[in-house]
């Protein structure tokens, strides 16, 4: 079993099923359901919509660069709310304008998470579990639970490199860090299944399916790279485009997608490569929809 992450793509299709449902606009504001949520230096979510959260255009700062998550090994086992996650983003200055660029930050989709619990009453878990991975029979894909840090299933441990080299296992851990941004577990198997059902429109309407794959430039993540909402389009060698989403935790990276024509696949390494890894997992990638 490999473990992987298909959190992003998974809660931006909820959002959007909810918008599909009427009780979500995609370009309300995020006050409009969290009033008083977003406010900061630089930060304010009366000017802050729906799709910019999902499409990483909303300037938000990442909770990931707060002193509190700069070392891993200091937090492997602890629990964080999710409001503590915010909290640490809304400590740092907005890094631009609403809609003025395309910038990852998992902050949008802490965000998008608590969109969803407000708007249904429900646990984030509940939801992707009810809305996305029962629904297309995901057999070994879960959100894990309040002070679950097992992988439930066989699998192959996963290691972060330090600053001097050494190797720290991951394999256990409190994934609350990455929540609704990353804290889905997942196997290579069923995130193609996950994207082959998304991208054939088991999951969304045609309208909202269409949101979905209507792109802006995202060069930082590489040439050609476009990001929809949740969902990123890559170019192949062959011609044509790669849709889906990659995922990293501490421990493990993956990356996949599917190709219009239904060519399927995902990889997922269990340490976190530099620049030189991370290209060998793109060509390989390539390679194996391409030849």
């Amino acid at each position: 079993m490999a473990v992987a992450v298909a959190s992003v793509a998974a809660v931006a299709a909820v959002v959007l099923q909810l918008v599909a449902e009427g009780k979500i606009g995609l370009d309300a504001s995020v006050d409009t359901y969290l009033p008083g949520l977003l406010r900061g230096d630089g930060i304010d979510g009366r000017n802050i919509t729906v799709r910019q959260l999902l499409q990483h255009t909303s300037g938000l700062p990442d909770y990931t660069d707060a002193p509190a998550l700069s070392d891993f090994r200091t937090i492997q086992h602890r629990y964080f709310e999710p409001r503590e996650l915010l909290d640490g983003a809304l400590a740092q200055k907005a890094r631009f304008a609403p809609g003025a660029r395309w910038e990852y930050s998992n902050t949008n989709y802490i965000v998008a998470g608590l969109l969803i619990q407000k708007v249904t009453g429900r646990p984030v878990g509940e939801e992707i579990t009810k809305r996305v991975i029962d629904r297309i029979g995901l057999r070994h894909t879960y959100f894990p639970t309040p002070g679950d840090m097992t992988i439930h299933e066989a699998h192959p441990e996963g290691y972060n490199q330090g600053a001097d080299g050494s190797l720290h296992d991951f394999s256990e851990m409190d994934p609350s860090m990455a929540w609704a941004a990353g804290a889905i577990v997942s196997t290579n198997s069923d995130l193609n299944s996950f994207f082959t059902a998304l991208l054939g429109g088991r999951l969304l309407p045609a309208a909202q399916l269409a949101e979905m794959r209507t792109t802006v430039p995202a060069e930082l993540l590489g040439p050609g790279i476009r990001y929809g909402l949740g969902l990123q389009s890559k170019p192949l060698s062959c011609g044509g485009l790669l849709w889906g989403h990659g995922g990293t935790i501490p421990g493990y990276r993956s990356r996949g997608g599917v190709t219009d024509d239904g060519r399927a696949a995902s990889i997922t390494v269990t340490t976190i490569p530099g620049d030189a890894g991370a290209q060998h997992m793109a060509e390989a990638l390539d390679a194996a929809l391409c030849h």
